[in-house]
Formats: structure tokens, sequence, C-alpha cells
């Protein structure tokens, strides 16, 4: 492209008037069961990346959100191991709809601006004295490109180790009429991080791109109810929801 979006500019306006290349490859699923979460998968390089995947669950299985966690945790740690840390803070802290005061799922990774300069930190977020950036400080993690590379591969590579499993064991259950309305009304959160909060969208819209690829992401079905009363047992995922949690931590103590 010719010039950069707003959305980009805002955070850096010295590349104000600068080409720009970027290619990248974009996974979003939304199976028909509320018992198979929604995933979405992204590894994106940008010139002038971003990358990442994390799980949106409607029926809570903590053993299989640990299964996500650790087959990227164990991907990351390949490569350094304080990468996993802080990427999973970070998909946290993206992944947050701030009117709703809830994060779309349960997380995983996430990571952008990466360009192997060993004097610039590894968070590159927006929150300076948020979480990601606090356990960053110190770290001294530096990639030259050819590593930023095969990190970003092998996360890539992770994917399938990470979610395939939850769909084999899953895509069999049976689910009640109730549990599908939950899904659908649980899906319009996606729906609104996505059109409010996301930057590859907005950076998509902004650049003139091709508009029924890009809301592709969005789910086929969803629905909104004023002021939905939620059952017991889907309480627990959204408390879950409304407070990141430690998940491989969370595995240890039960071993």
């Amino acid at each position: 492209g010719s010039s950069l979006p707003p959305s980009i500019l805002t955070r850096h306006p010295h590349l104000k008037g600068q080409d720009f290349f970027a290619t990248g490859v974009s996974l979003v699923m939304h199976p028909r069961s509320p018992q198979v979460p929604t995933v979405h998968m992204n590894y994106r390089y940008f010139e002038a990346g971003e990358g990442g995947a994390d799980l949106t669950p409607y029926i809570l299985n903590r053993d299989q959100s640990r299964l996500f966690h650790d087959a990227h945790r164990r991907a990351l740690d390949a490569h350094h191991p304080d990468l996993y840390p802080v990427f999973k803070l970070w998909c946290d802290e993206y992944f947050y709809i701030k009117h709703r005061q809830e994060h779309r799922g349960i997380g995983g990774i996430f990571f952008d601006y990466q360009d192997g300069d060993p004097t610039r930190h590894l968070y590159r977020g927006e929150q300076a004295e948020g979480k990601a950036a606090k356990h960053e400080k110190g770290l001294g993690v530096s990639m030259n490109w050819e590593q930023l590379y095969a990190m970003a591969g092998a996360a890539g590579d992770a994917f399938l180790a990470a979610y395939i499993p939850i769909v084999q064991a899953n895509k069999g259950l049976a689910y009640s009429e109730e549990e599908r309305q939950w899904q659908l009304y649980r899906r319009g959160r996606y729906v609104e991080f996505n059109l409010v909060y996301d930057r590859g969208t907005a950076f998509g819209l902004q650049t003139g791109g091709r508009t029924e690829s890009i809301l592709m992401s969005l789910p086929p079905l969803v629905r909104w109810e004023y002021c939905y009363q939620q059952t017991e047992s889907e309480k627990q995922l959204t408390q879950v929801l409304s407070q990141p949690q430690d998940w491989l931590a969370a595995g240890e103590e039960q071993q």
C-alpha cells in the first residue's frame, strides 16, 4: 500500500507517508455445536508482524483450556522460556471487551511489532503499566529476523496440536437448545470485540480492503438479548472471562 491507515499512524506518527507491505494467514472457526469452542489464529508479516491464537469456549472445560495454553507454551519455550508468560498476558490484555468488562475468551498468546531490535522491549503493547509490561521488564529477550521467523512458525504449527484434540473430543457431544441459544448469545461478544476494538478489522477497512473478506471472521448466526439472565453453569464461564486465569499453574496444582 501507499499510505498507512490511522489505526497504525496514531501509535507510530513517524511512519506517515511511508509505503507498506503486509501478508499473513488468518483463520477463524465458528462451529455449530456449542460444545466446540470458537478459535482464532492469525500470523502476519507487516513491513513499514503481528501474531497469535486464542480460544473462545461456550461451555467451560478447564482441562481443554489448559491443553490449548500448554501447546503454545511448549512451542514458545523451545525458543525462549520468557516468551509464553509475556505473550499470554499480552493476549489477556488485547482481547478485552472494555464496555463489557470481560475478555473475549480464555486467551492464548498474542504478540505484535516484533522487529529484531535488541534495544527495544519484547512487549510493544499500549499498557506500559499493565501486567504484560511489568512481567517483561528486565527479561532482555532479543531475537533476530531468523529467530523471529522460526518462533512465529513454531507457534503457528502449535495451533493444530492445541485445537484439533478439543474438536475431536467435543464434536460428537450432545447439546440442548438452551446451550445453542447461549452459544449464539456469547457470539455477540465476539462480534462486539471485532467491530469495536480489533486492530486487524480496523486496518482492513481503513485501507480499502475487501469488506466481505474482512468480515468473514464474524460468526454466521448471532443474537443479543436485553438483560440476559444466566444460569449457574453459564456463570462459571463468565466468571472466568471476567478474570484471566493462569491455566498452567492451575494444572500444576491439580497434579
